[in-house]
């Protein structure tokens, strides 16, 4: 159910705001440590919905694209940059040709370890005040 305008408290405008702007503070972490290891932002994420994609077999291009929020043909691109750094592999799904799949190699897991690591250390940090924000947002917005 959306709520009228009116409903909304200022002290919910400023909770959403503290947490948008937690959000946008971690984006911001997140893609400087990217870019110290040599990736765009883009690359960083799609390393990472590969690898926590949980399948073996790696996502086809058409979901990763999918999770990514991204057309086909970017998709296509940034797996093609990828490949380049050695990072990610494609093959063709062996049931059907059209299917390419795209895994990571070992320098891409590497890499993306390197990364999660400070990611982790980085949620574990800001990780009580999203919660307790996150925790006035729902408290209030469902009353």
């Amino acid at each position: 159910m959306i709520r009228n305008e009116a409903m909304i408290t200022d002290r919910e405008y400023e909770i959403l705001s503290d947490f948008r702007f937690i959000i946008r503070r971690f984006l911001s972490f997140s893609n400087k440590k990217a870019r110290s290891v040599g990736l765009t932002p883009r690359q960083h994420q799609c390393l990472l919905t590969i690898k926590g994609s949980g399948k073996q077999g790696g996502l086809v291009v058409g979901q990763l694209a999918e999770q990514l929020q991204i057309h086909h043909n970017s998709a296509v691109g940034l797996i093609n940059r990828l490949t380049e750094q050695q990072l990610v592999r494609r093959f063709h799904a062996s049931d059907d040709k059209r299917k390419v799949h795209v895994i990571l190699t070992k320098k891409g897991e590497n890499i993306l370890k390197l990364l999660t690591a400070t990611h982790k250390e980085e949620l574990k940090r800001i990780g009580p005040e999203m919660s307790k924000l996150l925790n006035q947002l729902t408290d209030d917005f469902n009353s």
